[in-house]
């Protein structure tokens, strides 16, 4: 009698969502597209989520779960929406990129000089992506005492045209 072994499909899903380990910290969402859902075949990423998502609770990017919902043309638009964010932020001092998120995450941006002020130690201004809207991107402002942030929708766009007057607020 034989021994046969099936790969559960949450494991591979897992799997699939792994960043190979390298030495360096990611210090933007490019650096973190080693994983197979952002090298393979679209068409068969798309179909791998689809069955672990029918299965329950699937971690992904963000840029997949909008892709699956008909947000996203493709992964490509949803990179290009990272690294336009990631141009912007990059470029201004204070603006630091975090890419321990959840599991299946990119990561987000932090504005450090929000994190202390007046009152003590707050939670920093941050941007993060999301398939919530079709902006992609919430801002949640600096955050002290009780209760939860809310997030504010923007899209780049907008995000550019009201960066300033967000980090002077922070």
């Amino acid at each position: 009698m034989a021994v046969r072994v099936e790969a559960m499909l949450s494991l591979e899903w897992s799997d699939a969502l792994e960043v190979p380990n390298t030495f360096d910290l990611a210090s933007t969402p490019a650096d973190t597209r080693g994983s197979w859902v952002n090298k393979a075949d679209e068409k068969q990423v798309l179909a791998a989520y689809r069955s672990v998502r029918a299965a329950g609770n699937a971690p992904a990017p963000w840029w997949l779960r909008a892709l699956d919902r008909g947000k996203l043309s493709s992964r490509a638009e949803g990179h290009a929406l990272e690294d336009a964010v990631t141009g912007l932020l990059s470029s201004r001092p204070g603006w630091v990129f975090v890419p321990w998120a959840d599991f299946g995450e990119v990561g987000y941006w932090e504005f450090v000089p929000s994190e202390s002020g007046v009152y003590g130690p707050a939670e920093p201004t941050t941007v993060q992506f999301t398939d919530r809207h079709t902006g992609f991107v919430d801002l949640l402002p600096a955050h002290r005492g009780p209760g939860q942030r809310q997030a504010l929708e923007f899209t780049p766009a907008e995000l550019r045209e009201q960066i300033e007057d967000l980090e002077n607020i922070a």
